[in-house]
């Protein structure tokens, strides 16, 4: 075995290695030649170089995510660190376990006008949940710094900071480790819902008659499905889930923004709830989040491990468990209520669902034609991606079947790493993976492409409709020369010459027609990774889209 010849360097190496750390992203560099060294000659350890730092970070967050264990990404000292932040910020509001090891010069050498040298220590304060500045020499203070920043990662579900100074020489190295390292374990919290609370809260339940279960972004299979079985069955509760969360059943609302956009004052009293129930991680409906911040229910629970969030300004209880063991505790105490609540949103709703799909059958070629036929052609048991802004908003309009995983970035809703994260998930995900993403999205991480471990079974649906599509929706849309240039950012470009200098395939529609026929080999195609661009009418799909709600009334 090869080890750096630096002490501090090996501590951090094999506390990793102890604590199952396996998976490093490595930035190239050369202050943080020691960790490079050590972590690529020890067999233990799964490593992969990614030179964009921005990109190396979203990789290891979808490495992460799709894995639901901790990553490391290492860089250099200076600037080099501060692109980790945007995917560092992602990952604290996302809870996924990302530690960023940073190497950095010596106290001394800061701020003394040194090459590649910034203030690095506490520099993710803002969204860390650990920071370990850690002491050039090893000693016993480091090593629990070490295993702390490692422990709150995996404990607390979030990102970590671990700023380690080397000197020079960087690159020396030795055949025998020469530190004893110190191990803590990992403390875990375990809850219950006191039978205090299951007696008071299955009270208010019991006496409800209009409860509104709201569902963020999950990860598969979070929740049994005896407990899904369950919520269905009540007449008094309403569920409504998103693309993101993963869970289904057919009498759950999984297209939110259908049903209450053409929503009157009638309608939304019918639909205010007494309890709303919420558990998962943000939701992208802002339509739901205004619905609710103005018709307010008396009562709102979320049920996560580590956070609530007071969403709607009206939260009242956290339940510090997760969403199968506060149903293990709390379903067995609840009653059937008598209601209509269910049925008559069911009646809407499926009012809602004849003219959505008569809408569709008589609008041209556009953004949302062109969501409907891409996802209903998709193949299943896909891992599937939705960069921000428009596609993940679009893909709320659709249902998607139930083998397919769906996630995105939703923890800061950031159009800056979609491509690298679908990547790095891809490479631990046993289903094909497709990313479906905007082409000002796609432009601006197109770096993510620049790596060499994208699997042939990589896909990317590029809807490029001339520029950021999301602002003509918005209000404050003018069709002039400071919208497109300052909002819209309009352009030209496509994603041809991308895709032949990354060697993926590359596909290109259109119409209706010939984007059927090139699905078709598209998703056939396995052999290499693929690109399929959809180019749409950017002065039609924001009026198609905004006529698309009013005929549903």
């Amino acid at each position: 075995m090869i080890y750096p010849k630096i002490p501090l360097a090996q501590s951090i190496i094999e506390i990793c290695n102890v604590k199952g750390v396996l998976d490093i992203i490595i930035c190239p560099g050369s202050r943080n030649a020691p960790l490079t060294i050590g972590f690529v000659n020890n067999p233990n350890f799964k490593c992969y170089s990614i030179a964009d730092e921005r990109c190396a970070a979203f990789f290891a967050l979808g490495l992460a995510k799709q894995k639901q264990k901790p990553v490391a990404v290492v860089c250099t000292s200076g600037s080099a660190l501060l692109n980790f932040y945007p995917a560092f910020a992602e990952a604290y509001y996302s809870q996924i376990p990302l530690i960023v090891i940073s190497a950095d010069r010596p106290k001394e050498k800061i701020d003394i006008g040194d090459g590649q040298t910034i203030r690095q220590e506490n520099v993710f304060t803002n969204h860390s949940l650990y920071n370990a500045n850690l002491t050039a020499e090893v000693s016993e203070e480091n090593d629990v710094f070490i295993n702390e920043a490692i422990n709150v990662a995996i404990g607390k579900k979030g990102p970590t900071h671990i700023n380690v100074p080397f000197e020079e020489p960087l690159y020396e190295t030795v055949k025998k480790r020469s530190v004893d390292f110190n191990i803590t374990s990992l403390f875990k919290l375990y809850r219950m819902v006191t039978i205090d609370d299951i007696i008071a809260f299955s009270t208010l339940w019991n006496h409800s008659k209009k409860i509104l279960v709201l569902v963020g972004e999950l990860p598969p299979n979070s929740v049994e499905k005896r407990w899904i079985d369950m919520l269905a069955s009540f007449p008094s509760v309403v569920v409504m889930t998103e693309s993101t969360s993963n869970l289904h059943n057919s009498s759950f609302i999984n297209k939110i923004d259908t049903l209450i956009t053409p929503f009157s004052a009638k309608d939304s009293l019918m639909l205010q709830p007494r309890i709303l129930i919420t558990f998962g991680g943000m939701i992208v409906s802002k339509r739901i989040k205004t619905f609710l911040r103005k018709y307010k229910p008396k009562h709102h629970w979320h049920i996560d491990e580590l956070r609530a969030y007071d969403t709607f300004g009206i939260l009242t209880k956290h339940f510090h468990v997760s969403p199968n063991q506060f149903f293990t505790q709390f379903l067995p105490y609840v009653k059937t209520v008598e209601s209509d609540y269910k049925n008559k949103i069911a009646a809407v709703f499926a009012d809602r669902k004849i003219k959505h799909k008569s809408y569709l059958k008589s609008i041209p070629f556009s953004d949302l034609k062109a969501f409907e036929i891409i996802l209903k052609k998709l193949p299943k048991n896909l891992n599937l991606h939705f960069s921000n802004s428009s596609s993940i908003r679009y893909a709320q309009l659709f249902k998607i079947a139930a083998s397919i995983d769906v996630a995105c970035n939703r923890g800061t809703s950031g159009i800056d790493g979609s491509t690298s994260t679908a990547i790095g998930s891809a490479i631990a995900s046993d289903k094909p993976t497709l990313l479906i993403t905007g082409d000002v999205s796609f432009l601006y991480d197109s770096n993510a492409l620049w790596n060499d471990y994208i699997p042939k079974n990589f896909k990317v649906i590029v809807i490029n409709n001339g520029g950021g599509g999301i602002f003509r929706i918005l209000p404050g849309h003018q069709e002039n020369q400071v919208f497109n240039t300052f909002f819209e950012t309009s352009h030209c470009l496509t994603a041809e010459h991308l895709a032949k200098m990354f060697q993926f395939d590359y596909y290109v529609a259109s119409d209706s027609e010939n984007l059927k026929e090139n699905l078709k080999s598209f998703f056939e195609n396995n052999e290499k990774p693929a690109i399929l661009e959809v180019f749409t009418p950017t002065k039609d799909n924001d009026k198609i889209l905004l006529q698309y709600f009013k005929q549903l009334v």
